[in-house]
């Protein structure tokens, strides 16, 4: 999950690093793998990592970085990105503040959640009291801020079809601003934002959704389907999601597939035989492996059927 857009390919500075240390003190931990924060498994080393635990101290945390003038990376789940071998210079904030609340006297019924809250566990939650609207969600592995930066979707539904409105912590020439944003002011695309596509200093400190009430036991039997089929068509283990991104009209993995790549391994990295869309750490699977798989996909694609594929996850750090 990933909102910060500054790259930054050098480590911070003398007085950078002084800085951080002299605001943050005993919360600031060093050298810090990210791999075994990421679904993929795979990882350098952060040089800086900072943990929240609430939205009011994740904005309070970003606020004094972008007072400091110090790139940072926000990571919940570690879903749909890649993280380098080389590590990552910009501090990383790991994204745990998971508190969630269903309101369910207002009209329509709804939940209030933080970014860090996994978004399956909040679709689950709301299938157990009657609420319907996130049945779509209840096996997808990211996070509540992670779901509305990337419009996340599946079975014909998306995050812009339930989502009421959320809290950002947004940087302008105004200021910091804590900024209550309507649904229609992310201005939704496929699995896109405003803020992914526009990459403006904004942070999703919270978001809220709306449900319509129905029978719990009809709810409970469709988001069972759905993960029966999210079980037959997508591999176990550790992987990043969706490596790509539908072409109109196509799909990345049919197309990977027509070109014969599935079950392509490079190192310790596959291109699932469960679906090609989908690349496995099957053994120790390094973020050079994965990238040289990304590579070889587009490329072959491209030259059998002229499609580009577009990346759904993202690359973070040096070196991707």
């Amino acid at each position: 999950m990933l909102f910060m857009d500054t790259t930054v390919k050098n480590q911070l500075s003398e007085i950078q690093c002084e800085a951080l240390l002299a605001t943050f003190g005993e919360r600031l931990q060093r050298s810090v793998s990210l791999g075994r924060f990421t679904a993929a498994r795979i990882g350098g080393a952060a040089d800086w990592l900072i943990a929240v635990e609430s939205t009011d101290k994740l904005a309070e945390t970003v606020t004094q970085l972008w007072g400091l003038e110090i790139p940072f990376r926000v990571l919940g789940s570690g879903s749909n990105v890649l993280v380098s071998d080389a590590g990552v210079r910009e501090v990383v904030l790991l994204n745990k503040a998971q508190q969630i609340r269903f309101d369910l006297e207002s009209s329509p019924p709804s939940a209030w959640a933080e970014s860090g809250a996994n978004f399956g566990l909040l679709a689950r939650q709301a299938a157990s009291r009657g609420l319907s609207g996130l049945e779509w969600a209840a096996g997808v592995p990211g996070t509540v801020g992670g779901a509305v930066y990337g419009n996340a979707g599946a079975h014909g539904s998306d995050v812009a079809a339930t989502l009421q409105a959320a809290e950002i912590l947004l940087r302008s020439t105004d200021g910091i601003q804590r900024q209550h944003w309507p649904a229609e002011h992310f201005e939704f695309s496929y699995r896109a934002s405003q803020i992914k596509r526009v990459r403006q200093d904004a942070v999703i400190l919270s978001a809220q959704f709306r449900f319509q009430l129905g029978n719990p036991e009809a709810i409970k039997a469709q988001m069972d389907e759905y993960n029966a089929y999210r079980r037959r068509t997508q591999p176990p283990g550790a992987s990043m999601g969706s490596i790509f991104k539908n072409p109109p009209g196509d799909y990345a993995g049919r197309l990977i597939e027509a070109a014969g790549l599935k079950g392509t391994c490079l190192g310790g990295a596959e291109i699932s035989l469960v679906h090609a869309n989908f690349f496995v750490n099957s053994e120790g699977a390094t973020a050079s492996d994965v990238i040289q798989l990304i590579q070889l996909a587009q490329r072959t694609v491209a030259e059998k059927f002229g499609v580009e594929l577009e990346l759904e996850i993202e690359l973070i750090g040096d070196d991707v």
